[in-house]
């Protein structure tokens, strides 16, 4: 795994958290929704540096390798 691969996964698992913290509240979805912006234009560029655009399998394997309690595969 080179840095930008980490760099792309870790940039997906703060999209995850922010996302999940923005439905987290469904009165305040519509508010905080908007603040997803930033993380997604974050993850879609670190995905292009690092080659990861359209290759869901490996940004996974990345994820799963970085944080398995996001993916499911630690039960």
């Amino acid at each position: 795994m080179h840095q930008a691969e980490i760099a792309a996964a870790q940039a997906y698992i703060r999209l995850m958290a922010a996302t999940r913290a923005a439905l987290a509240d469904p009165n305040g979805a519509p508010l905080y929704m908007p603040l997803l912006t930033s993380p997604m234009e974050e993850a879609d560029e670190a995905l292009r540096c690092a080659g990861l655009t359209g290759n869901e399998d490996r940004l996974f394997a990345l994820v799963r390798d970085l944080q398995p309690s996001l993916t499911g595969s630690d039960r």
